[in-house]
């Protein structure tokens, strides 16, 4: 866990070392100034001229400067390195995103992934960032502080035989009971992004219900849990400052009582010895509270760190095989004794013995009922998923062959969830080949039925469209979605129920100018609706994952019962739009 994330310091190692550097030059120089300053109040009181006096000033001056120093360039160089290490974090888990198959994403949901970009990878910043400060000056101050106070006061270092155990013993019941509620709140964080999540993107449902009063009342139970156990937690740790406060004056009392005692019955003791252990005691309590304090972060960035662990170390299921092949030949697409389920530990296959031959070129429609592994079959042919059993082929070539991008380049999928980023339609448009010029955007916009919508907008085709399409109605992002994937100019084009919120007539339309300008394009059709497949080369009817029947639209009339089922339905009852 810890290795896998170390490895994201890479080129802030440096900043890293230095720190250290300057912290440990800070305590030593800490650590020497309580000294000299008792052997100064010792010596005035024996009695020394004023040069004397000057030049152990002015060497603390000097000792105070550079001290300041290191800790200045202690902060800079723990804020540098904490930053990039935060910015290194970030990065390679938004790269290993990308480089998720949807069956790696399947195991993290949306919510979960954005808590771990922020919340988690802040945790970790933190932590990093004391790690490399107060977590080396803590210790060093422990040991040298400790070291001259028994150098320097003798019998008076035994107060800290007595406090530090005591000290120790609170401070590590108090992170015992604290961690439970840090641990908690984490993974409630997740819920509470879900919530949001949902609302945000529901937001139309929401209001068409009227259940805002609903979700407000989820959100604060869930952002009340949060505070609950942040209370719980942070009432536990308050308990620092009352134990150190207990500790620090019973260390004053013992220094001063036992030390006066010995001062007067000459001990060996002098004020500025007194003086100087006043001044141990605080740095070694500090010092102890900052190792809890230390303890309970690395304990709540432990389990952050856990998190981005599991992202990081994911193995994506997807990945180019050596010597990949980078050439589609032509559309024609095979499925050979295709089997597929989307977890190993899945008892029930989501296809099962699908054995399918399409031409390149051809129009196929696939059509069944919700559940019959319709958008499964289809997600097979761009690898967004592998086979279980058998092999899925791309112009005679098995998917699994092919470099990735060559074949997603070559198979352009429009999926059931349409989606538009925001920027402006062109800049939309573009993700399908960010080189189009204006007049193959317009072309592909005629072709999908978009341009005369697009037009009708004040600034045309520089209209911005805002975050997840908000500002268009569903028709219309549908048919911008396959204007996107035909600038692509794809050997095979899938849509996946994606005229789904366009009238029948518009559908026809697309349909029609997909046959006269793109004939050479196997184009893969899943619709609800007949009328969107019936004058395709070939229609398929999946049923409960498997081919029920293949054919024309004439010949399944009077082959296949769920086709002529559907098809009497629709026809009698007259077409559903919104089916």
């Amino acid at each position: 866990m810890f290795k896998t994330i170390s490895r994201c310091l890479r080129e802030y190692k440096k900043p890293t070392i230095l720190t250290i550097i300057f912290i440990t030059g800070e305590v030593i120089i800490e650590a020497i100034i309580p000294y000299l300053t008792a052997e100064l109040v010792n010596n005035v009181k024996k009695g020394v001229d004023m040069s004397y006096i000057l030049k152990i000033g002015l060497i603390l001056l000097l000792m105070t400067i550079v001290s300041l120093a290191c800790g200045g360039g202690a902060g800079m160089t723990s804020a540098k390195a904490a930053a990039g290490f935060a910015k290194n974090v970030r990065h390679d888990m938004y790269e290993q995103v990308q480089r998720f198959s949807f069956s790696n994403i399947d195991k993290f949901s949306s919510s979960s992934l954005v808590t771990r970009l922020t919340t988690d990878i802040t945790n970790v910043q933190m932590a990093f960032m004391m790690m490399t400060r107060i977590a080396v000056r803590a210790p060093l101050m422990l040991v040298f502080s400790i070291t001259m106070a028994f150098f320097m006061g003798g019998t008076l270092a035994l107060t800290f035989v007595i406090v530090i155990p005591f000290m120790l013993a609170g401070l590590l019941l108090i992170a015992k009971f604290a961690m439970p509620a840090f641990r908690r709140v984490f993974k409630k964080y997740d819920r509470l992004n879900e919530s949001i999540e949902e609302n945000v993107r529901g937001m139309r449902v929401v209001k068409g219900f009227s259940r805002e009063d609903y979700e407000k009342t989820k959100f604060r139970k869930a952002a009340e849990d949060i505070c609950k156990d942040f209370t719980k937690a942070e009432r536990i740790v308050a308990l620092n400052g009352p134990l150190m406060q207990i500790c620090l004056y019973f260390n004053m009392a013992f220094i001063l009582i036992v030390g006066s005692r010995l001062i007067i019955t000459g001990g060996g003791i002098d004020v500025g010895q007194i003086s100087g252990m006043l001044t141990y005691g605080f740095q070694i309590l500090m010092q102890l509270m900052m190792l809890s304090m230390i303890y309970v972060m690395l304990t709540m960035s432990a389990e952050s760190i856990k998190r981005i662990s599991e992202v990081l170390d994911e193995k994506a299921e997807i990945h180019n095989p050596e010597h990949a092949v980078t050439a589609v030949a032509d559309g024609s697409v095979d499925f050979e004794n295709v089997s597929f389920k989307y977890s190993q530990k899945a008892k029930k296959y989501a296809l099962s013995d699908i054995t399918l031959h399409i031409p390149s070129g051809a129009t196929v429609g696939v059509i069944g009922g919700t559940g019959s592994s319709k958008s499964t079959l289809v997600q097979l042919i761009a690898r967004l998923y592998d086979v279980t059993e058998g092999s899925v082929k791309v112009g005679g070539t098995d998917v699994r062959q092919y470099d990735l991008k060559t074949l997603r380049d070559s198979v352009a999928m429009v999926l059931q969830k349409n989606v538009l980023f925001s920027g402006t339609i062109k800049e939309n448009l573009r993700w399908g080949n960010p080189d189009a010029t204006d007049e193959q955007l317009i072309e592909a916009c005629r072709l999908s039925q978009a341009h005369e919508f697009v037009e009708s907008f004040p600034a045309g085709y520089d209209t911005m469209i805002e975050q997840g399409g908000t500002n268009v109605s569903g028709g219309q992002k549908q048919r911008l979605c396959i204007a996107r994937a035909l600038l692509k100019k794809p050997r095979v084009l899938v849509l996946d129920d994606s005229t789904s919120a366009v009238d029948t007539k518009t559908d026809a339309f697309i349909r029609a100018g997909f046959r006269k300008f793109i004939p050479e394009t196997t184009k893969i059709i899943i619709a609800q609706r007949v009328a969107s497949v019936q004058d395709a080369d070939m229609i398929v009817v999946m049923d409960n994952g498997r081919i029920a029947a293949v054919g024309r639209h004439d010949e399944l009339l009077q082959s296949c019962t769920i086709y002529r089922e559907v098809y009497e339905q629709q026809t009698n009852g007259g077409d559903n739009d919104a089916a």
